[in-house]
């Protein structure tokens, strides 16, 4: 028990608040009415599945307590045979407890209410020109692998093809079980340097690519004053002028408190586009205002979630060295074939423990 980390108020109170709100959501999926909101019966589902381990380790770690502090009661009392059975059990209750704490640090550490969420994924071309769009078209495909590997379904919502190739722009979505938990780190700057195909003097060139990763929000979670967003509508476009669609089927919005603007084409239909479009500006917002709020809560560590990592480079892919090199952790794998079909859960991995090992510090 000495050499088991004791478990801090403040995390005592978080929990006993999570058990709370636990409670809540049981109640909710008691109702019959649950699924008459399928956004909001997902939401709380989610909520219920993330929130079940934590909230019943720390049930258990609350009765293995007061079980140990009965025994130490009854070590301290006059009837002697009760005595000796404490003295018994009490290593038990001791051992036991220390193994509660640690994984209910563990647990508190890694728990994020977004962890179970799908996620919408933006990815832009940056310094490099064309080779930049083509690696952009790179990483897609190489998310389109991660996900065909989990088992996750991937839809486009809105992309821009490059000149030759690839894209300037292309955003989707990833949707199964906690893709958010996985896909989280992938927000930054991902440098590449190889030999483009165009090139004739077998020179190497750096390119950079900008990849954003959003938890989706639903509707319930977030309130949007539909008020303050002007939409637009006009005629989508396409390369060439092939697959343009005449029709002011493509849909803008613009939340105008923030000026966040998003923008969908990728469907024929408007209506299809417009439910799109909400679906990313609800993101965009809620990740907004969330920024807000960490900044003002001067987070205690630097977090590998895609926080503050936007402009800067997390991550490089060396061609020539046949190596791919996380720069947050300082790993690097071999076998970009392999990497960029799909193949980077050794380096997610990595990063997932080291997210967790600066989480178990900070507390």
């Amino acid at each position: 028990m000495s050499d088991a980390p004791e478990v801090p108020e403040a995390m005592i109170r978080k929990l006993g608040e999570l058990r709370d709100r636990f409670a809540e959501l049981e109640s909710e999926i008691g109702s019959p009415d649950l699924f008459n909101d399928p956004g909001k019966a997902r939401s709380t589902l989610k909520q219920h599945a993330a929130l079940k381990p934590i909230v019943e380790t720390f049930a258990e770690y609350n009765e293995t307590n007061e079980s140990l502090q009965e025994a130490q009661e009854l070590i301290a009392g006059d009837d002697e045979e009760l005595k000796e059975l404490a003295k018994e059990e009490l290593p038990q209750h001791q051992h036991r407890i220390g193994e509660l704490i640690v994984q209910l640090r563990e647990l508190f550490a890694t728990s994020d209410k977004d962890a179970e969420s799908d996620v919408i994924v933006e990815i832009s071309a940056g310094v490099g020109g064309d080779e930049a769009s083509l690696f952009a078209g790179d990483l897609f495909k190489m998310y389109e692998g991660m996900a065909a590997k989990h088992g996750w379904k991937v839809e486009v919502l809105d992309h821009a093809e490059g000149n030759s190739g690839g894209f300037k722009r292309m955003q989707f979505t990833v949707e199964g079980d906690a893709v958010y938990r996985r896909m989280r780190f992938e927000s930054g700057g991902h440098r590449v340097q190889r030999v483009p195909k165009t090139e004739s003097q077998g020179r190497i060139h750096t390119s950079m690519v900008t990849v954003v990763v959003l938890p989706q929000v639903e509707e319930v979670d977030i309130e949007i004053d539909k008020n303050e967003v002007r939409v637009d509508k006009f005629c989508a476009s396409g390369p060439g002028g092939q697959h343009v669609n005449k029709t002011e089927s493509a849909i803008r919005l613009t939340h105008e408190p923030t000026g966040i603007v998003v923008q969908c084409q990728d469907e024929k239909s408007q209506h299809k586009n417009l439910d799109r479009a909400w679906k990313v500006l609800r993101a965009r917002v809620a990740d907004h205002f969330k920024e807000i709020k960490e900044r003002e809560q001067s987070e205690q560590r630097k977090s590998l979630r895609g926080r503050g990592m936007r402009n800067e480079r997390i991550r490089t892919y060396n061609f020539p060295q046949d190596r791919c090199t996380d720069h947050r952790i300082g790993h690097s794998i071999h076998g970009l074939d392999q990497i960029l079909a799909g193949e980077i859960d050794p380096l997610v991995d990595k990063l997932i423990e080291h997210d967790k090992e600066e989480a178990l510090k900070a507390l």
